[in-house]
C-alpha cells in the first residue's frame, strides 16, 4: 500500500460541491464583526470615536482597544512561551500607535454584512502621522525608531559558519561579489482567512482556517483567561493555507471574545483586500555575498551577509533567517562559509512562514552566484555544479553548521550527482544548448537556467496518532494535523492500513478537532508525512500486535503463527481459517489475551518525536524564451526532480511539487508585493498582485528519485514546500542566459520587462 497511488478519498466530496468550508457554516443568528484598520503605514492614535457607529442600523457592538477589559491587549505567545530577540508584542487592537496600514485598531460587530459595511464606514479615528520606514536598508540606519524601547530596528540576528572564508577567498582565483534581492511575496490562498465562534455550554467553539488549531486553542484561552480545555477548536475544509495561515491572527482572538461577550455567535471572513493588507507576508530578503572559485569553478569560500524585512513586528523570530543560513550552500562543498541574517522592522505587514520559508531566497542567491562566476570563468554553470555537488561517498556529510533545533546538521542518503544527471538528460540539456546556438538572430533569444538545491524537512518536536479498529471493521485514525488540500486522509490512510493490516477502503482519518486529539504541532515545515506518518505507522503497529494476541486466542494458534491481512486475521498457511477485524475489535473488549497490555479494545495512542529534520535534494532546468524589444519572458519547458525519501502515493507527491512549482514560477516572473515610501500597499488586489494563470505555466515533468531517509522508520523526507525552492533562482539563470550577449545581470525576482529593461541600460 505504502508506494502505490490509490485516488485521494477527498476528490469526490470537493467535486460534487459538498465541501464545507469556513464559510458554509452559517449557525442561527450568527452575528457578524468587521475590522476596522489603519489607514496609515506609522501613526500615533490620538482618539477612536465610537458614538455615532454605535447608533448605527443594525450594530450590536463596536469597541476600540480601551473597551476590552478582561482581554489581553496583546496577543499571547503560543505555550506559554517568550519571543526570541528584543522585547515586542503585537497588540489585539492597536492602542497608541499603528505600524502598518492594515493594522486592526476597532471592531464592530453587526446583524447583518450590509449594515456592518456601511457601519465600518462611521468609524472616525484622529492619526497623528510619523515617518514610515519602508525599507530593511532605510530601516536599519534610520533614527526613527518602530519600538521605542529598542536602540534601533534590528530585531534579531542570527550567524552561521564553518572554517575560514576570509583566507579562502583571499586564495580564490576568482571572487564574484554581488547584491541580490528577492520580493516581498503573499501567500493567495484561493480561501481567504476566517473565524466563527460561539458558546456551547461551559465550552467556546471556535471554526478557523487555521493551520495550527492547538496553538490557537491556546492563545484564545490565555488571552480570555480561560482554561485551554475549555476552548475547542474545529477546522472545516481549508481551500490552501500555505503557511501564512499558521500564524495565529488579533482576529481570531477579536471574533472568539466578541462571541463570548455577545453570547452569540459571531463570525469574521476576510475580503481578498484585507488578505493582501493583513496576512502575513514573506520572502522580502537584500543581501551582499562574496563567493571564491578556483580556475575549475570549484567553490572555495562565502562570505555573505542579508537583512531580512519582517514588517513591524518579528513574529516569525529568527526561524525564517536560520534557514536562510542553512540552505544558501547547502547542496554543495563548501569548507570555508560564513553567513549573518538580520531581522529589520519595517512599517509594513508583519511576515510569516510562506510555502519554503527562507530556502527560496537562499537557493536565488546561491545559483545566481554558480551562474555569474560560470561566466566569469568561461565554464558551462552544468559543469560548475557538477564539480561542487556533494557525492554520494560523502553521506552523511556534516557542512558544520547546526541546525534551528540544536542539532548539528548531518545530511540524509542521496546521491545529489545522479539526481542532477538524470534531471538533465530528462530535460534535454544538450538539445537545448545546440538550439540555443542555432537561434542567434531574430528578436527572440532562448535561455536555459537550472538550481540546485536541499532542503531540511520534518522539524519536531513531535505528533501524535490514535488507531482504533472498530466492532464494525471500520478503522479510525485521529491526528493532530490539519489538512490544506495536501492529502493526509489518503496518505495516512495508506500508512495505517499497510501496517495494520486492514483494507485501505475501512480506514478513516480523523483530524481538526482538538477536542479528540489533546496535542499537536500543526502542518508546515513539510512536517506531516515525515512526522505524523511516522506516528500513525508505529500506533498501528502496537494495534496489530493487540489484533494478533486476541486473534491467537479465538484461532487457537500461537501468536506468531497469526497473518493479518486485507482486513482479516488467518493461521499462516490457512487463509480460510480466518477472523475480520471487527469481530478481533468486538472481542478485544473483554478478551483476556490483552490483559499484559494493561487495556482493552483494539485502540493505541503513540508520539513520534524525531531527533532532527530529514534533507531533500532536488533540482530544476528550464528554458525560456525572452523577447529582446520586449523583454517579454515565456517559460518553455520545465523539469524537476526531488528526493522525497520514500513517496507514500507517489502522485500526491507528484501533485505536491507541481503546485510549489508553479508558486515558484510566479515567484520568478511576477508575484511582487510593493509598498509606495508612505507605506501604503501598492498590490491590494489580485487586478495588481499577479499570480501564474494556466497560459503562463507549460508542461512540468517532475521525477522523484527516492533515498530513504535514516532519520525515521518510514524513510521519508519531506516535499510540501520543496516545489517552491528552485523555480526563481532557474528562471532567473535561464533570463539572464538569454540575455547574456546585452551585458545583463539579474540581481532581483521577480524577473519583470520592467526589470530587465532598467539592467540593460
Amino acid at each position: 500500500m505504502i508506494g502505490a497511488s490509490p485516488r485521494r478519498t477527498a476528490d469526490q466530496r470537493h467535486v460534487r460541491g459538498r465541501g464545507r468550508f469556513l464559510d458554509d457554516i452559517a449557525p442561527a443568528g450568527a452575528l457578524h464583526l468587521g475590522v476596522v484598520r489603519s489607514v496609515h503605514a506609522h501613526a500615533r492614535i490620538r482618539g477612536v470615536d465610537l458614538a455615532a457607529t454605535r447608533g448605527a442600523p443594525g450594530v450590536i457592538a463596536a469597541w476600540a482597544a480601551a473597551d476590552l477589559a478582561g482581554l489581553a491587549l496583546t496577543m499571547p505567545t503560543v505555550y506559554g512561551g517568550s519571543a526570541k530577540g528584543r522585547p515586542w508584542a503585537i497588540p489585539v487592537l492597536a492602542q497608541d500607535v499603528v505600524r502598518y496600514v492594515g493594522e486592526p485598531v476597532a471592531v464592530v460587530v453587526a446583524d447583518d454584512r450590509g449594515r456592518l459595511a456601511d457601519a465600518l464606514e462611521t468609524v472616525a479615528i484622529d492619526y497623528a502621522p510619523l515617518p514610515a520606514l519602508t525599507s530593511p536598508a532605510e530601516a536599519h540606519h534610520a533614527s526613527t525608531r518602530l519600538h521605542p524601547e529598542w536602540p534601533d530596528n534590528a530585531a534579531i540576528g542570527v550567524k552561521g559558519g564553518v572554517g575560514d572564508p576570509e583566507k579562502a577567498l583571499a586564495g580564490a582565483d576568482l571572487v564574484v561579489q554581488e547584491r541580490l534581492r528577492h520580493a516581498r511575496l503573499a501567500g493567495v490562498p484561493i480561501e481567504t482567512r476566517g473565524v466563527l465562534a460561539y458558546p456551547e455550554g461551559e465550552t467556546l467553539v471556535v471554526w478557523s482556517s487555521t493551520q495550527s488549531p492547538y496553538s490557537l486553542r491556546d492563545i484564545v484561552a490565555t488571552a480570555l483567561g480561560l482554561a485551554a480545555e475549555d476552548v475547542r477548536v474545529l477546522i472545516p475544509d481549508v481551500g490552501g493555507g500555505f503557511g501564512p495561515k499558521g500564524a495565529i491572527y488579533p482576529e481570531e482572538v477579536l471574533v472568539a471574545a466578541a462571541a463570548r461577550r455577545l453570547a452569540r455567535p459571531v463570525k469574521w471572513v476576510e475580503s481578498r483586500r484585507e488578505s493582501f493588507l493583513a496576512m502575513g507576508h514573506d520572502r522580502e530578503q537584500e543581501h551582499e555575498i562574496r563567493v571564491g572559485f578556483a580556475r575549475d569553478g570549484t567553490i572555495v569560500g562565502i562570505d555573505a551577509s542579508f537583512l531580512a524585512d519582517v514588517g513591524a513586528y518579528p513574529a516569525q523570530g529568527d526561524g525564517l533567517t536560520a534557514n536562510t543560513v542553512n540552505h544558501l550552500c547547502a547542496p554543495y562543498r563548501v569548507r570555508d562559509y560564513r553567513n549573518s541574517g538580520t531581522s529589520i522592522v519595517t512599517n509594513k505587514t508583519f511576515n510569516a512562514a510562506y510555502r519554503a520559508a527562507g530556502r527560496p531566497e537562499a537557493t536565488f542567491v546561491m545559483e545566481r552566484l554558480v551562474d555569474i562566476g560560470a561566466r566569469k570563468l568561461g565554464l558551462d554553470p552544468v559543469e560548475v555544479r557538477r564539480r561542487n555537488l556533494i557525492r554520494a561517498d560523502e553521506m552523511p556529510y556534516k557542512p558544520g553548521l547546526t541546525y534551528k533545533d540544536g542539532v548539528p546538521i548531518s545530511y540524509d542518503p542521496g546521491d545529489f550527482p545522479a539526481a542532477f544527471e538524470g534531471l538533465l538528460a530528462r530535460f534535454g540539456y544538450e538539445a537545448w544548448r545546440k538550439r540555443q546556438a542555432a537561434q542567434s538572430t531574430g528578436t527572440t533569444r532562448l535561455g536555459i537556467g537550472v538550481a540546485c538545491y536541499l532542503q531540511g524537512t520534518g522539524l519536531g518536536p513531535f505528533e501524535s496518532a490514535t488507531v482504533r479498529v472498530d466492532p464494525s471493521g471500520k478503522v479510525f485514525v485521529y491526528i493532530g494535523v490539519v489538512a490544506q488540500g495536501q492529502g493526509h486522509a489518503t496518505t495516512l490512510a495508506q500508512v495505517a492500513a499497510a501496517e495494520l493490516g486492514a483494507r485501505f477502503d475501512d480506514v478513516t482519518v480523523v483530524a481538526g478537532d482538538t477536542a479528540l486529539v489533546p496535542f499537536g504541532m500543526g502542518t508546515g515545515g513539510s512536517r506531516v508525512a515525515a512526522n505524523a506518518g511516522p506516528a500513525v505507522a508505529r500506533t498501528a503497529r502496537e494495534v496489530r500486535a493487540k489484533a494478533t494476541l486476541v486473534a491467537a486466542e479465538m484461532l487457537e494458534c500461537a501468536p506468531q503463527d497469526v497473518r493479518i491481512e486485507d482486513g482479516r486475521a488467518h493461521v499462516a498457511g490457512l487463509p480460510t481459517k480466518s477472523v475480520p477485524l471487527g469481530r478481533l475489535a468486538h472481542a478485544a473488549i473483554k478478551s483476556k489475551a490483552l490483559k499484559p497490555q494493561g487495556e482493552p479494545g483494539l485502540n493505541a495512542c503513540t508520539y513520534y518525536y524525531p531527533d532532527t529534520v530529514t534533507w531533500a535534494f532536488g533540482a530544476n532546468a528550464v528554458a525560456v524564451e525572452v523577447d529582446v524589444e520586449t523583454l517579454a519572458v515565456r517559460v518553455l519547458q520545465y523539469a524537476a526532480t526531488h528526493d522525497p525519501g520514500r513517496a507514500i502515493n507517489p502522485v500526491i507527491v507528484e501533485g505536491q511539487l507541481h503546485g510549489g512549482l508553479v508558486q515558484g514560477i510566479g515567484a520568478g516572473l511576477m508575484e511582487a508585493v510593493v509598498y509606495d515610501r508612505e507605506g501604503q500597499l501598492l498590490t491590494a488586489s489580485l487586478m495588481d498582485y499577479a499570480i501564474p494563470k494556466a497560459a503562463d505555466v507549460p508542461m512540468i515533468d517532475v521525477t522523484l528519485d527516492e533515498h530513504p531517509s535514516v532519520i525515521n522508520d518510514l524513510g521519508i523526507k519531506g516535499v510540501g514546500e520543496s516545489g517552491c525552492i528552485a523555480p526563481a533562482a532557474a528562471i532567473a539563470n535561464a533570463v539572464e542566459d538569454a540575455l547574456a550577449e546585452q551585458g545583463v545581470t539579474v540581481r532581483e525576482v521577480p524577473v519583470t520587462p520592467a526589470s530587465l529593461f532598467a539592467a540593460r541600460r
